[in-house]
């Protein structure tokens, strides 16, 4: 029997090359017949290579990962590529498709691993159905928190989410800092972790969530700890253990 073959679409090139190298250690058998950074180039690479599998990127320029997929021959299976979203991770799930966050953990792979090699023997799957029901799920997800009412001092601000840099819990407030203040809002954290886009902003520790646009360098301590450094705050946000998983591929 012929090794498979796959294609990986994804149009960050660090991201393209870590899968690579992570699905050699995994699958050493699997061929990678081509690499692609665009949508309409994974298409055409599937049309003339005729993989078995194609790893996509959802975002992509040209083509998204679910547009390629819906032009597909049958034959070829897909796993989808995403951003920590939980909300396009339960959409996944609820549709019956293999997705892989980014960044792509070795352990998490290794069970999309194990099952397409399972499938690779099986009837292929009704993938016109399945999008359909991935795309529906996507397309009803909620809406994320815009805008703020926060205090400081006497003075009461309507603050845009993007100004945010992060948010900390206190005992009875939330701190909400911006590059040039810090603002007091009575939202519990958790409340306001359930409102924010999970793309955009990241819970770090149980009183912390940062805005990951605002991160400029990752440290580690002595103790293994991370350590964000954000723009324009001389303090730096400790990771926790239980948050520690995201930042371990970057």
């Amino acid at each position: 029997m012929n090794p498979p073959r796959a294609i990986i679409a994804d149009d960050e090139a660090p991201l393209r090359e870590h899968l690579q190298r992570q699905l050699a250690h995994c699958w050493p058998q699997l061929r990678i017949v081509g690499v692609a950074e665009n949508g309409i180039a994974a298409l055409r690479m599937i049309e003339v290579e005729a993989p078995e599998l194609a790893f996509l990127d959802i975002k992509m320029p040209g083509l998204t990962g679910l547009e390629v997929a819906a032009r597909m021959p049958p034959a070829c299976r897909v796993v989808f590529i995403t951003a920590y979203d939980h909300y396009a991770v339960q959409a996944f799930e609820n549709a019956a498709l293999d997705y892989l966050l980014k960044p792509v953990t070795q352990e998490r792979l290794a069970k999309s691993v194990a099952r397409l090699q399972a499938q690779l023997s099986a009837a292929p799957v009704d993938m016109g159905a399945l999008l359909v029901k991935l795309k529906n799920a996507l397309e009803t997800r909620p809406s994320f928190l815009q805008w703020l009412k926060a205090a400081r001092g006497e003075d009461v601000q309507l603050l845009s989410i993007d100004d945010v840099d992060y948010f900390q819990a206190a005992d009875k407030y939330t701190s909400v800092f911006t590059r040039e203040h810090e603002w007091i809002i009575r939202t519990p954290l958790k409340e306001l972790e359930d409102q924010l886009d999970p793309d955009k902003f990241w819970r770090i520790h149980r009183n912390a969530i940062v805005r990951v646009a605002a991160i400029t360098r990752i440290t580690r301590d002595f103790q293994g700890r991370y350590l964000l450094e954000l723009r324009e705050h001389t303090e730096t946000l400790s990771v926790s253990r239980a948050y520690a998983q995201r930042f371990k591929q970057m």
